[in-house]
């Protein structure tokens, strides 16, 4: 279980695409979380019935329902980015709203829009998550991804309690519902991806034959993979930046250490390396390639001359722990 936890969050801080997911799902939580935490004094100062509170959680269940139906419609002519940023100006307007109106008829309505807003945002952030994984990590990501939607949304309805406590409800939903406005801002520097990579296995490496001399005992690892390059003089520095995108997809896949040296005897030779805990653990990497990474590798091989070397290493010393 443990090692199991370790690969998800290494797969998740090696992934940006994944991480900008996770940021924006925290930011906006943590605004938009005091709509469900302050509705219960909201509801209280336009009806002190119980069945007020009710009828608006009512509505905002409609509102989703409504949402939900329009979603098909909003995907085929919008991008995720446009649909998730415009449901979050709507929720945050909504909430800005809200401390205004003192009437439950009007109240259910904007409750109704923050409905719809709400899960517009939330259904496509749910999905975009699930896509961005490939099978044998998804569980896994899905839960970092609960993990960071819920702790968010504790925090923001503690944070925004607080707030309401020390000056009033009314401020607490403006200063929240003007936060989730501003979150769309981070469009400009983290935007979502709008499509996803093809994440099917893509099992390529050649298996190496292992002698008769090596014993099980050093297949416990530490494992070091070795790969000569030798690019062409011209192109070193495209090289050198094309391969620090590829140490993510090594780091991601299970090396937990990786670097990239040059040879002082040998012109234009470069050698990769990275460290694998076990054998067995490389041989999962072999099977996390996907087609997505296709790309990146070819454009790491346009700058070298010949087929690249590559060597597996074990830890000579494993027997002697």
């Amino acid at each position: 279980m443990t090692g199991a936890a370790v690969a998800a969050v290494r797969y998740v801080r090696n992934s940006p695409a994944i991480l900008t997911v996770l940021f924006r799902t925290g930011v906006i939580l943590f605004f938009s979380s005091s709509l469900f935490a302050l509705l219960p004094a909201v509801a209280r100062s336009v009806d002190e019935r119980a069945i007020g509170y009710g009828l608006l959680l009512g509505c905002f269940g409609a509102g989703a329902i409504g949402g939900a139906l329009l979603m098909q419609t909003l995907r085929a002519r919008f991008s995720t980015e446009m649909i998730v940023s415009a449901g979050v100006v709507i929720l945050g307007t909504a909430i800005v709203t809200i401390p205004r109106l003192h009437r439950l008829s009007t109240l259910a309505i904007i409750i109704f829009v923050s409905g719809a807003a709400w899960v517009l945002f939330i259904s496509l952030i749910n999905a975009l998550v699930q896509n961005l994984a490939p099978d044998w990590v998804r569980a896994r990501v899905l839960a970092i991804f609960t993990l960071v939607y819920m702790g968010s949304f504790a925090l923001g309805s503690a944070a925004w309690g607080g707030v309401a406590q020390h000056q009033n409800v009314r401020l607490a939903l403006v200063y929240s519902g003007f936060g989730t406005v501003a979150t769309a801002i981070l469009a400009l520097w983290a935007k979502l991806p709008d499509s996803t990579a093809d994440l099917s296995p893509w099992n390529h490496w050649r298996m190496p034959v292992i002698v008769k001399e090596v014993s099980d005992e050093l297949l416990g690892g530490p494992v070091l993979v070795t790969i000569e390059y030798s690019v062409v003089a011209e192109l070193e520095s495209k090289f050198l930046k094309a391969m620090r995108q590829y140490a993510r997809v090594r780091r991601r896949d299970g090396a937990y250490q990786w670097g990239i040296y040059r040879d002082i005897e040998v012109a234009n030779r470069f050698v990769e390396i990275f460290l694998v805990h076990s054998w067995a653990e490389h041989l999962r990497q072999h099977e996390r390639q996907t087609k997505a990474d296709r790309e990146l590798e070819q454009r790491v091989y346009a700058f070298v001359v010949g087929e690249p070397k590559v060597r597996h290493l074990l830890y000579a010393d494993s027997m002697e722990r």
